[in-house]
């Protein structure tokens, strides 16, 4: 621990090393401090890029400072009733006047690549017009320091933060959002290409439309699923505005388009619950993943929403622009969902569980199969593009003990187990070159306030105070033991 209380990264004396059993293979232990147990790293390329991931409202605080301008999150958050006990991310993890440590302590842990988020709203505190030149110099100095630091910096342009002047003006559902958006990436990706190579569009569109204008869970908390649908188009159609832009502004800026894909599996073998989960899945993976990678909405996606207005709103070349060929696909996943018909079950007539075992504090299925399954879906049905895993994790009920330590076996084992699906996925031909791991550290996990943790470093909200969790540590181990493989030892080197 520094004079100043902040703890030291791996200034803890080493464990013993306990054994877990992951949950895929009950005959195999894992030894927590020995990740070959894990993770069959000779499967994983020799650049495979292993990193972190973050976004800008859930750590930065400062919510008021900087002329950053409010996002639809800060006022779904001072909106009573909308976040558990009444979070807000107004201070959060004071990562915008901690960044130094916070990248020091990426370091030392040894994560060689960090992908985080833009605030739109601290970058361009209306959505429109010039960048906010105070904004511009706090992301750059931060991008200087991930290089001095040798960490690669994987910027995604929006999670989620859109300006609540836009959304006063209408939102993702009205398509000059979309237009909005593309003019600030432009403007980003002017200021910051010097520094960023690897670019993400979008993270879930999902979220921000279904979550945000249908189920009123997320900012903004409206439940019009006719919004909803007119969001998710203009989501999409904001990635292919922003993607033209972007080429036109460099070419060989890498780019490409986050989304979140969960598996759907029918409860029972019934004809009702297949017809349901291929519903859900239309709805959910295949509204998002259909026109980035076929410039077209499947039957399926036409049949759940045209009757909400899907047809309405594609406007002629919007699936060109979308379906326009990215560098690489971007996979999040967490879990595995069951899916039961319903005739009260909403739009898609059908309801919704997480498979067995769900022990996370979310309830979220833990079945690393789901993962592998996932990418050789994307693999098959959508693109040959390299598919990075730009965010998976879980969030347990972690804690500091009497030693000052967070013990969590259980994250352990769940990356152990999504990392060896990744693996297999390799192994069976899927061209994966990457995983982030959600999250860097603990945050404000949105509506849940703070009382979810997915971090590998704990956060003392109150003092601010990191500890790195059992996990950090070992997955910075993970990727030392990839780097030391023969044929890798410049990776380890460097």
């Amino acid at each position: 621990m520094t004079a100043t209380g902040t703890p030291t990264a791996l200034g803890a004396p080493p464990l013993a090393a306990p054994l877990i059993t992951p949950h895929d293979d009950p005959s195999r232990p894992i030894s927590l401090l020995d990740p070959s147990d894990a993770v069959r790293l000779e499967l994983l390329p020799r650049d495979f890029v292993w990193g972190v991931a973050t976004a800008a409202y859930q750590i930065e605080g400062a919510h008021d400072r900087g002329g950053r301008g409010p996002s639809i999150w800060d006022t779904f958050s001072h909106t009573p009733g909308r976040s558990l006990h009444g979070d807000t991310a107004d201070v959060a993890c004071e990562h915008y006047d901690r960044w130094e440590a916070d990248l020091d302590l990426m370091a030392e842990l040894g994560y060689p690549a960090h992908r985080f988020s833009f605030g739109w709203s601290r970058l361009q505190p209306g959505g429109r017009g010039p960048l906010n030149p105070v904004a511009v110099a706090f992301y750059r100095t931060l991008i200087v320091g991930m290089h001095a630091r040798g960490i690669t910096p994987w910027v995604t342009l929006y999670h989620w933060d859109l300006p609540q002047e836009l959304e006063d003006a209408g939102g993702w559902p009205a398509r000059e959002t979309a237009v909005a958006f593309a003019e600030y990436a432009a403007l980003v990706v002017a200021e910051f290409r010097d520094l960023v190579t690897d670019w993400i569009t979008m993270n879930e569109p999902w979220c921000s439309s279904f979550l945000g204008y249908a189920r009123g869970a997320h900012a903004p908390g409206r439940t019009d699923i006719g919004a909803a649908v007119a969001a998710g188009h203009h989501l999409n159609l904001a990635h292919g505005l922003a993607l033209q832009r972007i080429r036109s502004l460099d070419a060989s800026l890498q780019v490409g388009i986050t989304n979140l894909i969960q598996e759907f599996v029918p409860a029972s073998e019934s004809e009702a619950d297949r017809a349901a989960a291929d519903r859900t899945d239309a709805a959910c993976n295949g509204f998002f993943l259909d026109p980035v990678f076929t410039s077209r909405y499947s039957s399926a996606v036409h049949d759940v929403f045209d009757e909400h207005g899907l047809a309405s709103v594609i406007q002629e070349g919007d699936l060109e622009l979308i379906g326009a060929p990215t560098d690489f696909a971007g996979v999040n996943h967490y879990q595995r969902i069951l899916v039961s018909a319903d005739p009260d079950g909403g739009y898609l007539q059908a309801v919704e569980r997480a498979a067995a075992p769900a022990d996370t504090s979310f309830g979220w299925s833990v079945l690393p199969e789901s993962l592998s399954n996932v990418l050789k879906r994307v693999a098959r049905e959508c693109t040959s593009l390299p598919i990075y895993v730009t965010e998976s994790g879980a969030s347990y009920a972690d804690y500091v003990t009497p030693d000052g330590e967070v013990h969590d076996p259980e994250r352990v084992a769940y990356f152990g187990g999504y990392l060896d699906a990744v693996a297999q996925a390799i192994e069976e031909g899927v061209d994966v070159r990457g995983y982030f791991a959600w999250s860097f550290m603990d945050n404000f996990e949105w509506a849940e306030g703070y009382s979810k943790r997915f971090g590998l470093v704990w956060v003392d909200f109150a003092t601010q105070q990191r500890i790195p969790k059992l996990s950090g540590r070992w997955y910075g181990s993970l990727i030392r033991a990839h780097a030391a493989l023969p044929g890798n030892g410049s990776l380890a080197e460097g």
